[in-house]
């Protein structure tokens, strides 16, 4: 009888047992954080695609058992090898040959966004039609910067080149930028100046919080060529992950052929739906439409 191989110890075989059977057919590649207890990163991104019929393959950056602002915080960032590791088996196993989009959010460190980036490099050979979208995760208006600084120095270094969209809020727009950002024509403005090479689109969410009206939020969706300013409900609701959740549902749409503006709108409003549940539960994390309604319809 063959033993397991030890956790972190990486084998090798001169045979693949499933080489006879088709690969599993991945639509998207998240690669995000993972939390153990919690509505954050992979654990939004992955239900929120898989309820537009998807896909999908997980690639975590950092395991923690929940988001540092419990009283109790543990893990850390997936280590290099390991990380690098899980990209390139997904070559290994054959499982992009039908990949359509490739979506990033929390980066454990600038060294996964290089190891990143030369993957996606990589796949973009095989796969040119693929659609990156990149949420350069650094902090927010209300929190400030919450990744390790050298962060808004390694997203434009390895990531942002190889986008198609962006998906930052205000403040990492302000950050990547180094633009106040402070109007909405200041996002416009701040927003095109990212819109380089392979980016042909950003959708700044919590964009210009001093020129919101009362009891709205806005979220400027940005081209080369034009622009669209969306106004949502601004929710007393405030738990993390709402980034992670918009990035995905947008990036879903897009995939089943929504117009950016309409796929904006529509992750606006699962975004206004999911923070309704969440405030009448009274959740201390993010509860999910889709997942809710799947869970209601087993139940009966």
């Amino acid at each position: 009888m063959n033993n397991p191989a030890e956790p972190g110890v990486t084998t090798h075989s001169t045979t693949d047992p499933g080489s006879a059977l088709r690969p599993l057919a991945i639509d998207v590649v998240s690669v995000q954080s993972q939390v153990v207890y919690g509505r954050v990163g992979n654990n939004v991104a992955v239900p929120a695609l898989q309820a537009q019929g998807l896909t999908v393959a997980t690639v975590p950056t950092v395991v923690f058992s929940n988001t540092p602002h419990y009283p109790s915080f543990h893990g850390g960032a997936i280590p290099a090898d390991w990380f690098g590791g899980y990209l390139d088996d997904l070559f290994a196993r054959h499982a992009l040959t039908q990949v359509r989009a490739v979506l990033t959010g929390y980066m454990g460190s600038p060294q996964q966004a290089q190891l990143l980036a030369t993957w996606i490099e990589r796949l973009l050979k095989v796969r040119p039609a693929l659609q990156v979208v990149i949420d350069p995760v650094l902090g927010d208006h209300d929190t400030g910067q919450y990744v390790s600084p050298d962060m808004a120095d390694a997203y434009p270094r390895h990531l942002l080149p190889l986008a198609d969209g962006l998906t930052p809020n205000g403040f990492e727009l302000q950050q990547l930028t180094g633009s106040t950002a402070s109007d909405i024509d200041g996002v416009v403005a701040a927003a095109r100046r990212l819109l380089t090479g392979r980016t042909q689109w950003i959708v700044v969410t919590s964009a210009a919080p001093a020129a919101w009206p009362d009891n709205q939020m806005l979220v400027a969706v940005v081209t080369r060529h034009e622009h669209k300013i969306l106004s949502h409900a601004r929710i007393d609701a405030s738990p993390k992950g709402t980034g992670d959740l918009f990035s995905a549902t947008l990036t879903g749409q897009l995939l089943g052929g929504a117009s950016l503006v309409d796929a904006a709108s529509y992750a606006c409003d699962q975004l206004i739906a999911a923070l309704k549940l969440t405030r009448q539960a009274q959740s201390a994390e993010l509860l999910l439409p889709a997942i809710a309604g799947l869970m209601s319809v087993q139940a009966g």
